[in-house]
């Protein structure tokens, strides 16, 4: 079904170079956002689902 509607496109092989390209253009780019992380941002945000806001409270004073 897919091939019917890729055959009638002339220069499709620009759009498959094209998503394959951007594809691998995010993906490393999150991988190197991941691997650049700091370990205690990841704790910090792991945490949030948790803390109800007291220690966040006691941390600025109020």
């Amino acid at each position: 079904m897919f091939k019917q509607f890729t055959e009638n496109i002339k220069g499709n092989e620009v759009y498959l170079i094209s998503s394959l390209g951007l594809f691998l253009v995010f993906f490393i780019v999150v991988t190197i956002l991941l691997i650049r992380v700091r370990r205690n941002h990841v704790n910090y945000m792991s945490n949030l689902p948790l803390n109800d806001g007291a220690a966040e409270m006691e941390r600025i004073g109020l």
